[in-house]
């Protein structure tokens, strides 16, 4: 996905620039990069790879040279940014967050029109970041410009665009990603995820809305575009994607797993056959759910594995899925004397290939293990995302959902008809898909968290929120 941080400062914005966009890091693995104004020195820019390390390392001597009133960061998933262009509406930085969904329509139109260029990245692909630039220079002014931007893309687009005078922040239309404005007294920030000002000494002063463009300097914000009424935020982000300290639209992240993991041991409570002796999260987005299973059902938390991460990198960092599920098998450490002769109960975020979680079940089976239950934190993943880059499937037909579905209805063309009945949690599509997948990946019991009450674990008004990836509904 990415995440960004932005700051406006009477002073110079490079130490909060580094630690404020290093608080993003859970939201990327390939590329970052830092962008500063300096008056006298106009604009300074560092990129990095950080496929192999961290953002600290690789940016540590970029900060002690760089320096501004203005600044911009980024973390990337994908394309190197933030971009510094040259137009006729002077010079500007600029990153961005999100999915271009008609990039090819829109370079034929670019190319038919004025003639643009764009410089190819690796695999031939063009930078989206470069295509929002292209797009605003389209137009007399930047303001125009993003809104002529926000209008033409399909799918999801929020950015910072840093001039000489300030920086201008536009949320995606659909709201699909956050948008926050910190402020202390010495000036303002802007950035993804709320937590990543707090150590900075900012307290939260906005959240934009849906399709809201502001303009903010060292003295202040203003609102030039103001806010849709619409939003469809995405919901994995409480789910899965947001660091726990994190808040959107006034939900802390950690509280809605609470909260979700409460609903999934109410169903069981309902069920009156699942007897676990313990229940435990996969680390780390599983745990807050696990609790609050454990809190609502009086079952003992427990670890029976430990994540070890001073030197094993997050699970999907590599690109190839092999590599990945080699990380995710290495970094889980299991305690055999919590896990011998115990009916476990599992809770992870999601289940996408099984791969991983099927793994995890083989060692803790082979550790002594009785039993194990497991109970995603979502509903069944059954289409894959076309909002966001970072989902977490490369296409629909690496879901094992979409895998089990094609057995069933005994063909591999499947109709939105055919699909709709496997989310349905009562029907019998549903359960025989669930039963399939079960008996795949060797768990004792699976049940899923139901959609309607993760939504009421979220609770926000559901016409607000983003389920596509679960129902197919925009």
């Amino acid at each position: 996905m990415g995440g960004f941080f932005g700051a406006a400062l009477r002073e110079d914005v490079a130490f909060d620039l580094f630690y404020g966009t290093d608080y993003h890091s859970h939201l990327g693995t390939r590329r970052a990069g830092m962008a500063l104004y300096d008056s006298k020195s106009g604009f300074d820019r560092a990129i990095h790879n950080i496929e192999s390390s961290n953002f600290r390392p690789k940016f540590e001597k970029d900060l002690a040279k760089m320096k501004g009133n203005l600044g911009i960061g980024c973390i990337s998933d994908y394309e190197p940014q933030p971009l510094i262009v040259r137009s006729h509406h002077g010079t500007y930085a600029i990153t961005t967050v999100g999915r271009i969904n008609n990039i090819r329509e829109l370079t034929d139109m670019l190319f038919g029109g004025t003639h643009s260029h764009f410089l190819e990245m690796s695999g031939g692909d063009i930078n989206p970041t470069e295509m929002v630039a292209s797009l605003i220079n389209q137009k007399k002014d930047i303001l125009e410009g993003i809104k002529y931007a926000q209008d033409m893309i399909e799918g999801s687009m929020t950015f910072l665009i840093m001039t000489p005078k300030g920086i201008y922040a536009s949320r995606d239309k659909w709201g699909r990603t956050p948008c926050v404005i910190g402020k202390k007294d010495t000036g303002y920030c802007v950035c993804f995820e709320s937590f990543s000002f707090l150590n900075l000494g900012y307290t939260t002063e906005k959240e934009l809305g849906p399709g809201e463009v502001v303009f903010i300097d060292p003295e202040g914000y203003e609102v030039k575009i103001p806010a849709r009424r619409e939003m469809r935020i995405c919901s994995f982000l409480w789910i899965y994607y947001g660091f726990p300290a994190s808040s959107y639209e006034g939900l802390n992240v950690e509280d809605m797993r609470y909260g979700c993991g409460r609903k999934l041991a109410e169903r069981d409570l309902k069920r009156g056959n699942i007897h676990p002796d313990c229940v435990a999260g996969v680390p780390d987005s599983g745990v807050a759910h696990a609790i609050g299973y454990a809190n609502r059902s009086n079952v003992p938390y427990s670890r029976p594995f430990v994540k070890y991460t001073p030197t094993w990198p997050r699970s999907f960092m590599p690109t190839h899925q092999s590599r990945r599920d080699l990380i995710a098998k290495m970094k889980l450490i299991p305690i055999h004397e919590l896990i011998a002769g115990k009916k476990l109960l599992l809770i992870d975020d999601s289940i996408v290939r099984g791969t991983q979680l099927r793994e995890t079940t083989e060692y803790l089976y082979s550790s002594g293990a009785s039993e194990v239950h497991i109970r995603p934190a979502c509903p069944p993943l059954v289409f894959g995302c076309k909002y966001l880059n970072f989902s977490r499937s490369d296409s629909e037909e690496e879901l094992i959902t979409r895998r089990k579905i094609e057995m069933l209805e005994g063909t591999s063309k499947l109709t939105d008809e055919m699909v709709e009945k496997y989310t349905d949690p009562d029907s019998d599509q549903y359960h025989a898909m669930l039963e399939e997948i079960r008996k795949e990946l060797n768990f004792t019991s699976l049940h899923y968290h139901r959609l309607d009450d993760m939504i009421e674990a979220i609770d926000l008004e559901p016409c607000k929120l983003c389920t596509y990836c679960w129902n197919g509904k925009e």
